[in-house]
């Protein structure tokens, strides 16, 4: 039985970004057992805890705040349960805050915002490239996953702006999909820039059932 649910903010960064969202799962898994944790998991011959995430991070993107929601079989203070956890955490992986939640909820994403540094040399025509964009009532993308379909993703796309060198991409999300970060930048001629090296980084995630954190506001 359930006793306690809680919601943990983390930052997913470092080399730990290069980890895919299946073994950061696996790393959460270790970090519980190694916090002696009672973790809450489905009977079978090998249990697993019961861990959901809000939102999967695309493998290289570091995380800002970042949602992972955990069931226990136990009910201690929160601020215990986020000790023991960072004890346990590797190198890249910080656990923010925690909060305790109603057992019968799920987090829901309802906002994310994500930002990759703009060179020097592609910054002044970006502004003219963001506000063709954002006045054209179609945005129109080829996805091959699950199956091959043209996606218009106008409607996902909350914000665009370039600031502090940074472009930042506002994204909607709906139990229907989002926009990507790398079909945006494709939009505006930037494709190449993930491939170049750049470092893209996920801000923001706001849940439909709470403020963001403060510090967390990068896209507002």
């Amino acid at each position: 039985m359930v006793r306690d649910k809680v919601r943990i903010r983390f930052r997913k960064g470092g080399e730990l970004r290069l980890v895919s969202h299946h073994g950061l799962i696996r790393c959460f898994e270790r970090m519980l057992r190694g916090a002696n944790l009672r973790f809450h998991a489905p009977e079978g011959c090998s249990p697993k805890p019961r861990l959901v995430f809000a939102l999967s991070l695309g493998l290289g993107i570091v995380g800002q705040q970042e949602v992972v929601e955990l069931e226990l079989n136990e009910q201690l203070p929160p601020s215990e349960i986020l000790q023991r956890l960072a004890e346990q955490a590797p190198s890249g992986l910080e656990l923010l805050q925690i909060g305790r939640v109603d057992p019968k909820s799920t987090a829901q994403v309802r906002q994310v915002c994500y930002r990759i540094p703009i060179p020097l040399d592609k910054q002044a025509e970006l502004p003219e490239r963001i506000a063709s964009l954002l006045a054209n009532p179609h945005c129109w993308v080829e996805r091959t996953r699950p199956q091959p379909r043209r996606l218009d993703v106008r409607g996902y796309i909350r914000d665009l702006h370039l600031r502090d060198e940074m472009l930042e991409m506002d994204l909607e999300v709906t139990p229907q999909g989002t926009a990507r970060p790398d079909e945006i930048l494709r939009l505006l001629g930037l494709g190449e820039l993930l491939s170049d090296g750049a470092v893209l980084e996920r801000s923001k995630l706001e849940l439909l059932d709470e403020n963001l954190p403060k510090q967390a506001n990068a896209c507002c």
